[in-house]
This record gives structure tokens, sequence and C-alpha cells, in this order.
């Protein structure tokens, strides 16, 4: 049975970078809560994706709008456009007099979760002005306010490798296959976002997956943190459900993030974030091979 179902579950530490419906002079943080009442903050993966998308350069697959509704062109293909290649497309057209209309999908071929914060928000505010311009002129100063929350996110990213490149009687050739997935496993490393003026990094501090028979995100929901620490008991239980799991697992950290670095290397023997990526590349591009 071929290995061709690739995941990767990730931790970076960010902070306020995805708002949501405001109210007033309000800026809202999207917020999801739990059991114990309290309020956690999130980046849906529709912002992930189009960070991904802006950084790869693959946000040009032309789109139109159909009563009202905009959707990818008829005419785009996954052998033009790796944007619905690996994230999918559904196309519609209309019934008209000559034409029954009807629909056209491609299901995703990589999937992201929402990243979802770690550590719980506790209400901080930012109150902000517009002092510096208004004192030119002696304008009167607006106020406004937006919830702020620093805090580490997790998100898993699983890809179709045997999926990739191919669209009804489209099959790619097996390096242009491996090339896309691969600059798209670069655009993750390097990953930032853009929001306020600021610029976030999202680069991984703690990574683990691998590629593996069965296309299951293993770590997703299994990296928690509690008083600066990475739960080990169940990320090493996550890391042995199965031989293929134990056998095939990369696991990647940055030292100094946790407040149980030394017990991580112990348990873990985690290799650099780098050296993950680079391994990950080489076993797509052996899939491919």
């Amino acid at each position: 049975m071929a290995k061709n179902g690739l995941t990767l579950s990730i931790l970076f530490e960010a902070e306020s970078a995805n708002y949501g419906e405001g109210f007033g002079n309000i800026t809202v943080l999207k917020k999801l809560g739990r059991d114990d009442r309290k309020q956690y903050t999130y980046i849906s993966r529709q912002a992930l994706r189009y960070n991904m998308m802006q950084q790869l350069g693959w946000d040009n697959t032309p789109v139109t709008a159909q009563n009202k509704v905009v959707q990818f062109a008829p005419e785009a293909t996954i052998e033009q456009y790796p944007e619905i290649d690996l994230f999918g497309y559904l196309k519609t057209s209309a019934k008209t007099d000559s034409e029954k209309g009807g629909s056209n999908k491609r299901s995703a071929v990589v999937r992201l979760s929402n990243a979802i914060a770690l550590e719980a928000y506790h209400g901080e505010m930012d109150y902000l002005t517009n002092m510096g311009l208004a004192a030119r002129e002696k304008f009167e100063n607006a106020i406004a306010q937006s919830e702020i929350h620093k805090s580490i996110y997790a998100y898993t990213i699983t890809v179709d490798l045997d999926r990739v490149g191919i669209d009804a009687a489209i099959d790619l050739d097996k390096q242009e296959k491996a090339r896309r997935v691969k600059d798209f496993l670069a655009t993750v490393q390097f990953l930032y976002r853009d929001i306020k003026g600021r610029r976030e990094n999202l680069n991984p501090i703690f990574v683990v997956g691998g590629v593996y028979q069965r296309k299951n995100p293993y770590f997703e929901n299994r990296l928690k943190l509690k008083d600066a620490k990475l739960n080990l008991e169940l990320l090493t239980e996550a890391l042995s459900v199965a031989d293929e799991v134990k056998e095939n697992s990369l696991v990647g950290s940055m030292s100094g993030i946790f407040a149980n670095d030394k017990e991580i290397k112990e348990k873990l023997k985690p290799i650099s974030i780098t050296d993950v990526f680079n391994k990950l590349k080489s076993e797509v591009d052996a899939y491919y091979a």
C-alpha cells in the first residue's frame, strides 16, 4: 500500500492575527468557546489559505460572478492554475434555452484546519487614537478600541499526494506535481500574515507529521499547552497509535520556546524545523519518482 497521505500539525506564535465582525468603534477578534467557559482566538483556514496563495503567487486564477456568486472561471484548469489543483473548485452554470446548466466540482487536495489558540483570551483591549494626525491641524481626536491577544496557535495540514495534478483527462508530469507540493511546503515553513500595519511571523516553532499509508490527520487536536508546557503524554500516545505512525513520523522543535524544553528533547528527540521540511520534500520527490 502506497504512502500517499501527508499530514503535518504545526505550532506557531502570533498576536491578534484575524478579526471578525466589529461593532461601534470596537474591532473584535475571531473567537470560539470551550466547556471551561474560556474563549480562544483563532485564525480561519480561509485566512491561512489567502496568505499561502498570495505568497506562492498562485492567487491569479480567473474568477467570474454569476447571480452575485463569485466562483472560479469555467475555463480555468488545474494545468494552468495550481491554486485550484491543490484547493479545489466549484464551477456552476445557469440553465439557459440551449444549455441544461449544472456544476463541476473538485474537492480540495490540500486541507487546512483553523489555527486555534492554545492559550485563553482574557479580554485584553488596545485603545487607538489618531492623535498624531489630529494634532497637526488641531482636529478632534477619535478613539477606537481593538481586542488584542498573543498566543501559541495550532493547525493541521493534510495533502492527498495521489490526487495532485489529476483532474478528469488532465494528468500532469510527475515533476510538476512534486514541484507544486514542495513549493507549498516551503511557503508553510516561512508563512507570514500582514494585518493592521503589522507583519506577523507564522513560521512553525514545533511540527509533527510525515507521509503515511492512511490519509489521517493523526496529530490534529493532539497538541496541547498548559503553563507554557507542551503535553507530552498526549503527543507520545498519538505517536504510538500505530506502527506506521511510530516509524514514519518526524518531530521538529525550536529551542527555548516551551517550559519543558529539556523533556521534549529527551522524550521526542526532535530535529530542526528546517530538517523536517527538507525530509518531507525528499519524501515527496520519492513518491512521485
